[in-house]
Formats: C-alpha cells, structure tokens, sequence
C-alpha cells in the first residue's frame, strides 16, 4: 500500500524557517520531519511513498536526489572523483517527487497524484506531523469498516478539525474548526478508497472541507482512535517542543 504524503503547503506559522525551505523539510535532531515521518512507516514495512510538493519543492528534490550523502559519513581520498561513503545506512524505499503546483489545495494535490495510486486503497498523511501509530492496526481497521475513508482520531489541543464519532465506529460529522463539544480531532493519518477521488473537483478542493464533509454525511467516514502519541509541527513552539521530546527519547522513533 503506498503513502501518499502531502508536502507544499506554506507553513506560514513556522515563517522562520519556511522562508528559506517547505515545512517538512525543518530538521528534528539531524534530519528533516519528512524523514522522521518516512522512517516510521518504514519501519513497519510501508516503503512506497509518494511525495506532493508545492511550495520550494526544489529543495525536497535536492534532498532526494542526494539522499545517500545526506544521511551517511563521507570520506574524500584525492584520488577518487567521487567522495567515498562510510558506515553506509541502507535505505530501500520508493519514492515518488510529484510537483503538484504551487497555489494547489490538499484535495487539488491529492487529485493530482491518482495515476501514482495504481487504483489501489492507499494511505495518505501530513508532512508535518508525527505519531506512534500501529500503520497495520490502522489499515486493518479501514478494511473491516467497509467504509470509502478512514481518518486517524486523536486527542490533542483543540484547533484541528473536529470528528463526532458514532459507537459503530463512523464519522457522524465533520467539521473543519473544533467545536468544544467534540473530544476527538483529525490526526492526519487516512486510509482511502479510489473512490474518493470523484470527491476532489480540482486544484482549489479544500480535502478538510466539503469532501471530508461528504463522506461523513454520506456515511462513508470511519475512525480509528489514537490514545497514544501524536503531535503537529505546526509553530515555532510545537518545533522546539519536538526537539526536546527528540532529546528525551521520541515516543515515535521506531527504527
């Protein structure tokens, strides 16, 4: 199952970092948030990723494009034209760098991907945002909800889209901004149907607004709660926030 991550976004909250590099390529320790996220579903096995950039997308290409040196030692021997590189880290994923426009909203970037999907359930999530969550647990629960589109609910502050979850397990409302009366947000980690692409218009589709919105009145959202660890890197403080947790350990470091 692939993972389609949305990358290009502006990251105007975190301006002093984005100013100079998209949102998921801000370093946590010594590697860019995209990795850390890339790192974790790895781990678990899920090691075909497409990527839709946006906003400096060059920058995400550069990385790419230069992984094996970013993340291993180098040794420079005047006689090779080439730097040598030392205690090598093996990284044997897929990655797909789909320039998915600048001005694009998620659902437009989401659209624009389908060919990558191979008409296949696939996973989509945020570059900007880390969990210990179960990726086997959470497609399992997708595929026995029978539902178009399952959506990872978490319990964090309150500013992301609020979910009102029914006992059966589906998405009985969905709205954008929280509403106290909600205990459970969208935590970014989504399992999808090809299906829901006849939900996304074009560039300008809002994927938090009126597709999310149809699927949870057409009954077609379910959740899959999360009790354990998640946080955004949404502002400076979340940042140094993630830093610090890196420091002490990172309850979502699984490799």
């Amino acid at each position: 199952m692939k993972v389609v991550i949305l990358a290009g976004g502006l990251g105007t909250r975190l301006s002093e970092e984005t100013d100079v590099k998209p949102k998921p390529m801000i370093e946590i320790g010594d590697e860019p948030l995209l990795m850390h996220i890339m790192r974790n579903f790895a781990a678990q096995g899920y090691k075909e990723f497409v990527i839709c950039l946006g906003y400096k997308g060059y920058v995400i290409k550069e990385y790419f494009a230069n992984l094996r040196i970013h993340i291993n030692d180098l040794r420079f021997d005047n006689i090779q034209s080439e730097p040598l590189l030392e205690n090598q880290s093996l990284i044997d994923w897929k990655v797909k760098l789909i320039d998915t426009g600048q001005e694009t909203m998620t659902g437009g970037r989401i659209k624009r991907i389908k060919k990558h999907t191979n008409n296949e359930p696939f996973i989509l999530t945020y570059g900007d945002g880390l969990a210990d969550l179960d990726i086997d647990e959470l497609v399992n629960f997708h595929e026995q909800s029978g539902s178009l589109a399952t959506v990872t609910a978490v319990k964090p502050p309150a500013r992301f889209g609020a979910l009102e979850i029914e006992e059966s397990g589906k998405v009985s409302t969905f709205s954008e901004k929280f509403d106290s009366n909600s205990n459970w947000i969208n935590g970014g980690f989504f399992v999808l149907e090809q299906q829901i692409f006849q939900l996304l218009e074009g560039d300008l589709t809002i994927w938090e607004k009126e597709p999310l919105t149809k699927l949870a009145l057409g009954n077609q959202l379910s959740a899959f709660k999360h009790t354990g660890f998640w946080k955004p890197c949404d502002t400076l403080r979340e940042k140094r926030e993630l830093q610090e947790l890196w420091e002490k350990g990172a309850p979502w470091k699984n490799w």
